[in-house]
């Protein structure tokens, strides 16, 4: 599958153990009417478990200028939030990445285990969009193991 581009967003909980946040690129649009989108996470996942207990998540739409923050959250649990200048919470809880264009909070509405991995379908609460419909930026793109930016025709 790495030839084939995704969108690169950023997965963010809280947990009783604080903070927890991972890069996926397996992000969809699932219906309109409910609201309804999805993920998937690996069962070897570090964010498994709180995945799991969590009732709301926040995913966010990287943009093109965001390629330390979808490098920061592939690495190890410990250094993902460790700069605290990088996020705030939602008075619900949630960690939100600063300089993201596009967010949305979700409840988890289901989880479904599908070979080794967890597909997490969320019904959107909220939504956040600072693009005025013209984003300063483009998206940032997993492709082939590397992160591009996109190329936004007029």
């Amino acid at each position: 599958m790495r030839h084939y581009p995704a969108g690169v967003t950023v997965v963010t909980l809280d947990s009783e153990h604080g903070p927890v946040g991972f890069t996926a690129t397996s992000f969809a649009s699932l219906s309109a009417q409910p609201p309804l989108i999805s993920f998937n996470i690996a069962e070897n996942s570090s964010s498994i478990a709180a995945v799991l207990k969590a009732e709301s998540v926040v995913v966010h739409f990287l943009g093109e200028h965001q390629k330390h923050l979808a490098q920061r959250f592939s690495r190890t649990a410990e250094e993902r939030f460790s700069d605290r200048s990088l996020w705030t919470t939602l008075e619900t809880g949630e960690p939100v990445l600063h300089g993201t264009p596009i967010w949305v909070r979700a409840s988890v509405h289901q989880l479904i285990p599908i070979g080794d991995h967890t597909l997490v379908v969320g019904l959107v609460t909220r939504v956040y969009d600072n693009t005025n419909d013209a984003p300063a930026a483009g998206p940032l793109v997993y492709y082939n193991g590397v992160y591009h930016r996109a190329e936004i025709a007029d």
